[in-house]
């Protein structure tokens, strides 16, 4: 079998000039194992504050605001939101998955990440007079320029925060990023007290970014030199144009079902499918931001380590699951309940093709860890392979299902997913430790207790039924399949000693002594050293 560091695309290279201190050396192996597991809850916990003041303020805003104010600045952010997909050109990560680098290197990397940001910033300028005519609204013509400074914002902090995460400051981080949101908020929310309308949306846009300058910059209080030549950057400019290029790919994969719906179905077959696909993919799409970095940022640190990498990943494939799984589970037995709490009873169309929905979820779920395991090796050739072959199929399985409506491109999407999930996890893991074994030994304890409590909620189901209100009778479901979940998984499953060594880690749970004892998601050489 290969090694993980046979098929890294960037393998440690000679480095120009001597390496820096700090973030530059990376961190102590001994340290590793306790920052990591401190960090993913630290970024979980940031992620779940600010996915609740995010909400929070949109309720608010809602009643301050009027949907004319939402309009004018959704007419710009279809603009942005495609050229946020460079906004960073993927050379932060590059910073991140590096196993050893210089101060010439990170400072040049700065200087393009700040050019990158400036030249973004002046294409949405450019942009402003064809939105003005397009649109035929002459407001959007600073409302345009003003959205467009964020990216600016955002490639002048872009190695900053690399270096943060390359350090496993993740709390750092999260504070950062719940203060930045929390500022955010109560400018806009200000703003429109104040009766400035659409600007207080600009200005929530705006402002988080700004602050997130300031907070890395005067955290990691680190000063770039100037950029110098053959620093030894060509790796990581490949590293980061490759992944720019998958996240176009995944851009326009994950956004033609919308299109061809709208298309084919009309706007209001659109907002039915569209709601349905945010709502059923916004909480893993938190957890996954949330876990993602932090995974990622150690499995770089460990990449030239065959057996620490294999260990590690399986930690954190075995966290993100016993996330993510339950989660997506509640989405296929409760969609009724879900849609009508949260959107309301005049998207009740919306229930089905929510349901149909969850087994993209779950397919995701075990699918996207193992970019983080491709990305920490550097295996960018293999990544966009992948991402090549699964764009056509998604889009496939939109066609195939197109002519019976919205259901119809749900349920081709989820088979198209369900399909493409054993050959991708095959493909990925592909010359590393990580055995079929070690997956199913990871995913089927959290797989059978999913299972076990999605089966006792059915069986009680008519009861449950009776339950009013509506609210009370989907918290009473979640708590009951949620509880048997976490009750089937620790101690039927045995899988209480994982859980308390993690959480132990953090100093959330006192030490039991029995680390190393207690039986483990691997083998006996899956913990960490």
């Amino acid at each position: 079998m290969m090694l993980v560091s046979d098929v890294c695309a960037l393998p440690a290279q000679p480095n120009v000039g001597d390496v820096a201190e700090g973030p530059f050396s990376g961190v102590a192996p001994e340290d590793l194992k306790r920052r990591t597991a401190y960090g993913a809850v630290a970024s979980t916990v940031a992620q779940a504050a600010i996915f609740v003041l995010r909400t929070g303020s949109m309720m608010i805003l809602a009643r301050l605001l009027v949907p004319q104010d939402f309009g004018l600045v959704g007419m710009v952010a279809a603009f942005t939101g495609f050229l946020g997909l460079f906004k960073d050109a993927g050379l932060s990560m590059a910073t991140v998955q590096r196993a050893s680098i210089t101060q010439a290197q990170t400072s040049t990397l700065f200087w393009i990440n700040l050019g990158i940001g400036f030249l973004l910033a002046g294409l949405v300028a450019l942009a402003a007079p064809v939105l003005v005519s397009f649109y035929s609204e002459p407001r959007l013509r600073w409302v345009t320029i003003a959205l467009g400074s964020s990216f600016i914002f955002n490639g002048a902090g872009a190695q900053h925060r690399a270096l943060l995460q390359r350090s496993i400051r993740f709390v750092a981080l999260a504070v950062i990023d719940t203060v930045s949101v929390v500022v955010g908020i109560g400018a806009a929310i200000g703003l429109a007290v104040a009766g400035k309308g659409y600007w207080a949306l600009v200005m929530s846009n705006v402002t988080p970014p700004a602050v997130c300058l300031l907070g890395v910059c005067l955290t990691m209080r680190w000063i770039p030199g100037w950029p110098q030549r053959r620093c030894g950057i060509h790796s990581m400019l490949f590293f980061g144009s490759t992944m720019s290029l998958i996240n176009v790919i995944g851009y326009f994969a994950y956004n033609a079902d919308k299109v061809l719906v709208g298309r084919i179905w009309g706007a209001a077959a659109l907002g039915i499918y569209g709601r349905a696909y945010q709502l059923v993919n916004l909480p893993t799409e938190n957890l996954n931001s949330s876990v993602s970095s932090v995974a990622f940022t150690a499995l770089s640190r460990v990449q030239n380590d065959a057996a620490r990498l294999r260990a590690y990943f399986l930690k954190g494939y075995g966290f993100f699951l016993s996330l993510v799984v339950p989660v997506t589970v509640a989405c296929a037995l409760f969609p009724r309940d879900i849609i009508l709490v949260f959107l309301g009873p005049q998207w009740h169309e919306a229930a089905g093709i929510f349901r149909l929905l969850s087994p993209v979820i779950l397919a995701y779920a075990l699918i996207n860890p193992f970019g983080w395991l491709l990305y920490a090796c550097g295996n960018m050739r293999r990544s966009l392979g992948i991402a090549f072959v699964v764009a056509p199929t998604v889009i496939l399985g939109y066609l195939a299902g197109l002519r019976h409506g919205p259901t119809g491109v749900a349920l081709g999407y989820s088979l198209a997913m369900i399909l493409l999930t054993p050959p991708i996890i095959a493909w990925a893991k592909r010359g590393t430790l990580v055995t079929n074994l070690d997956v199913f030994r990871v995913a089927g304890p959290i797989l059978l207790s999913t299972t076990a409590a999605a089966a006792i909620v059915f069986a009680t189901g008519n009861f449950l039924e009776l339950l009013e209100p509506r609210l009370l009778r989907l918290t009473v479901k979640s708590c009951l399949l949620f509880g048997v979940y976490a009750l089937m998984l620790l101690f039927v499953m045995r899988q209480k000693g994982v859980y308390s060594d993690l959480l132990s880690l953090t100093g959330l749970w006192p030490a039991t002594g029995r680390r190393g004892k207690a039986k483990t998601h691997t083998s006996a050489e899956a913990g960490p050293n």
